[in-house]
């Protein structure tokens, strides 16, 4: 991955979104004329490259993010100096609600894996759209409860022992429509990028992205996977 860069430069390169940006925010739509112009005021966005940080551990929470395009991982180090990756954010994804709810320190990393366009809403408009927004506030609970399942899962991912499942397992998470709504039917990714976020070798994610693609439940297109039956991911139909 190319040389990291902090996120101080990330928030140097902060700009106001275009309208196309805006209309790929899924919750601004749910948001009253007062509201959502009190966000399109605060919104702020951003292009990493590879390897930049958007939020570390130990830093203060200062802003809500989400992925418009690219995709980041979501990352922390155990006591032995090994990364261990919690899931990928594709674009649509909005992340760190726990965290700003609390206002606290953020206890993982989130890092471009390629090049990405980051938005963020600053913490406190975040509070300001909770405590005036009904569709805002039901944004948000949909995400905790979704992101409760998804951790759930994740667990249970990391206790897998079959690579083809943990592949299914993964790529079945990047597909959630409620918390990536922006990848749609194709998610833009290359195998060394899903490798990152498996926890496996590149050939091993390739053997499995085969073994699903003969089954019938994903295409290999140039530049990404394409799901033909995500409930066949998830259930391990097709394995």
């Amino acid at each position: 991955m190319a040389t990291v860069n902090n996120e101080s430069s990330l928030h140097q390169r902060r700009r106001p979104l275009t309208d196309q940006e805006l209309d790929a925010i899924p919750w601004i739509h749910l948001l009253e004329v007062r509201e959502r112009e009190r966000a399109q005021d605060d919104l702020r966005i951003a292009d990493a490259s590879p390897g930049d940080y958007v939020c570390r551990i130990g830093r203060p929470v200062t802003y809500w993010f989400g992925v418009v395009d690219g995709l980041l991982k979501m990352s922390t180090d155990n006591a032995q100096g090994q990364t261990m990756t919690f899931t990928g954010v594709p674009p649509g994804g909005w992340f760190g609600e726990g965290t700003a709810l609390k206002r606290e320190t953020y206890r993982y990393n989130i890092q471009a894996l390629r090049k990405s366009r980051v938005a963020g809403l600053h913490v406190d408009t975040f509070h300001w759209l909770l405590d005036h927004s009904i569709g805002f506030n039901r944004f948000v609970m949909n995400q905790l409860n979704e992101r409760l399942g998804q951790f759930i899962a994740a667990r249970e991912i990391d206790r897998l022992t079959n690579p083809d499942i943990r592949v299914a397992r993964s790529l079945a998470a990047l597909f959630n429509p409620v918390l990536y709504p922006g990848v749609g039917e194709l998610l833009q990714i290359t195998q060394q990028e899903l490798a990152y976020l498996v926890g496996l070798s590149r050939q091993r994610v390739n053997q499995a992205l085969a073994h699903l693609a003969a089954q019938g439940a994903i295409r290999i297109e140039y530049g990404g996977l394409r799901v033909l039956n995500l409930q066949a991911l998830r259930n391990q139909i097709f394995i």
